[in-house]
């Protein structure tokens, strides 16, 4: 995932991302290195009283990337995401 797909019409959304599980963090910063074609921007936030990392990342993307990714990113252990996307008026 390291290119951009062809050209093909993309949807803006944020995953937000919160990290209990350190050991996952490897995992997780491989996934979006191999996204990083599609991020237009990315917070991380240690919350270190509670012993967590928030993360958001903003994505211009086709939307089986942005469903792809936010799988990968579901399925790391002691990892919770959930994606919003932006809505698509005003864009003719």
């Amino acid at each position: 995932m390291t290119d951009k797909m062809e050209p093909c019409e993309t949807r803006i959304a944020l995953v937000g991302i919160v990290v209990e599980n350190p050991g996952s963090v490897e995992a997780l910063n491989q996934i979006l290195h191999d996204y990083r074609a599609y991020i237009v921007g990315r917070m991380g936030i240690p919350y270190r009283e509670k012993g967590i990392s928030i993360i958001s990342v903003a994505l211009d993307a086709p939307q089986p990337v942005i469903s792809a990714l936010a799988g990968k990113v579901g399925r790391l252990n002691g990892v919770s995401s959930k994606t919003i996307y932006a809505r698509q008026t005003g864009m003719d």
